[in-house]
């Protein structure tokens, strides 16, 4: 007999673009801890899996101006999870912490500490940001230098790969048994011994969290994640990614199961369709403000549009060094304001993409149970903005369907998503890698 798929649901607070609007905006920073808290208290009440907190380590500006839709400040991440850890009790708790910078002992003490202290319900998610503004606020120039013979960016991808990989050594240091062993971690960007100072946590060591489209984005987390976040696609496209991810799993003595792939989504729910439609317009015209617009239009054009008027036409110029990609994509937008008569903004506003699911509660409920049940995704990673709205109203749904759990059956991160024990992973890949030689021999 088949068993029907339970879907995974998490929350999302991003830290800036277009799906970041706090209500109400420019007045709530989201440093302040109460809004944290109801938004984590919601997540558990609709017994989500995780909630992920973004990293902000740069102002969110353009051109000296801070964006609009975006906060005044944003908290460390990991700190504001160790603090939710006290009001929550079975919420898992995914802090997004950049690779790029930092050292390997000190990061992975932080997160097993939030592991710890929410009694095993921590996730990293391991984010590599070549972004030159954010590398400023850590060293003199944006990038790493390696005796100018690397590109920037590569060296920045390798320090990646290779701290990911001493994090996970030094949370594994510690046998099951509670006894420490020392570890000796020596290569090209870090060269490190001693004992780390945390023993494991009930599931053992955070669940690991990696995102991207890319070809070696996929390998990476078919190789290493126990969570991988996507775009939102038609269902047609994200079969075939959920296939092809799911297909790389066995090079690396890994079952199915043990990677959950989960798109990130927006949701806009109405009484009927056309209040759903509605509500969906009204939000995309919240989100796209005139500065914002001017923002996009900017980074399309490649020139300084301090000047353009966003209610008016799309800018007479042309477009300054762009690539041919980027000149097919100003051709269509030239295209679409001239048949629908747009204002500059109202250009940005309609070419920027839709929602992902916008409809009534059941038809959201069906679709989203239809996505998991015909195999595109393992569950969703939703946006914060309208989180009671779907707890109160498409949660229960899903639960009458059989789709979502209606309680936590365990205590952990790893237990909500069904994941082995890392002393159980271990031994599962041990004898998977032995499999693939035996056959290969």
């Amino acid at each position: 007999m088949t068993v029907r798929p339970r879907m995974h649901l998490a929350v999302r607070l991003p830290s800036t673009g277009d799906t970041a609007v706090w209500t109400p905006p420019r007045t709530g920073p989201r440093i302040a801890f109460p809004a944290c808290e109801r938004l984590a208290r919601t997540a558990e009440r609709g017994r989500f899996d995780f909630l992920l907190l973004d990293e902000g380590l740069r102002l969110p500006e353009h051109r000296g101006r801070l964006h609009d839709l975006d906060p005044v400040g944003w908290a460390e991440p990991v700190a504001v999870l160790n603090a939710l850890a006290g009001v929550t009790a079975r919420l898992g708790l995914a802090a997004t912490v950049n690779t790029a910078f930092g050292e390997p002992y000190e990061l992975a003490r932080r997160l097993a500490t939030l592991d710890q202290l929410s009694s095993g319900r921590a996730a990293w998610h391991a984010v590599t940001a070549t972004d030159a503004g954010a590398g400023t606020n850590f060293r003199a120039g944006a990038h790493f230098r390696d005796g100018g013979r690397t590109d920037p960016a590569e060296a920045v991808v390798a320090r990646s790969g290779e701290l990911l990989s001493v994090v996970r050594e030094l949370w594994r240091s510690w046998t099951p048994d509670g006894e420490p062993r020392p570890f000796a971690c020596r290569g090209r960007c870090f060269d490190i011994e001693g004992e780390f100072g945390l023993p494991r946590s009930p599931q053992g060591h955070p669940v690991i969290i990696q995102a991207g489209e890319s070809e070696e984005a996929r390998e990476s987390a078919a190789a290493s994640a126990d969570v991988h976040l996507v775009r939102h696609g038609s269902p047609e496209t994200a079969r075939v990614r959920y296939a092809d991810v799911k297909r790389r799993l066995a090079a690396h003595g890994r079952a199915p199961r043990d990677l959950k792939v989960m798109p990130a989504v927006t949701v806009v729910l109405g009484d009927t369709a056309a209040e759903a439609q509605e509500r969906a317009a009204g939000l995309r015209r919240q989100r796209v403000t005139p500065q914002y617009a001017l923002y996009e239009l900017e980074r399309l054009w490649g020139v300084d549009l301090a000047g353009h008027d966003p209610d008016g036409p799309l800018p007479r110029i042309a477009p300054r060094g762009r690539d041919a990609e980027t000149l097919a994509r100003v051709g269509r937008w030239r295209a679409l304001a001239e048949e629908k008569g747009l204002s500059s903004r109202e250009t940005v506003i309609e070419a920027s993409g839709r929602q992902s699911f916008v409809g009534t509660p059941d038809s959201v409920a069906a679709d989203l149970d239809a996505q998991v049940r015909q195999g595109a995704a393992d569950g969703f990673l939703l946006a914060a903005d309208g989180l009671e709205e779907f707890v109160d109203r498409v949660v229960p749904l899903l639960q009458e369907r059989g789709a979502f759990r209606a309680e936590y059956r365990g205590a952990t991160l790893r237990s909500h998503l069904g994941l082995e024990h890392p002393a159980e992973e271990g031994r599962a890949l041990v004898k998977g890698r032995a499999r693939m030689k035996g056959k290969t021999a």
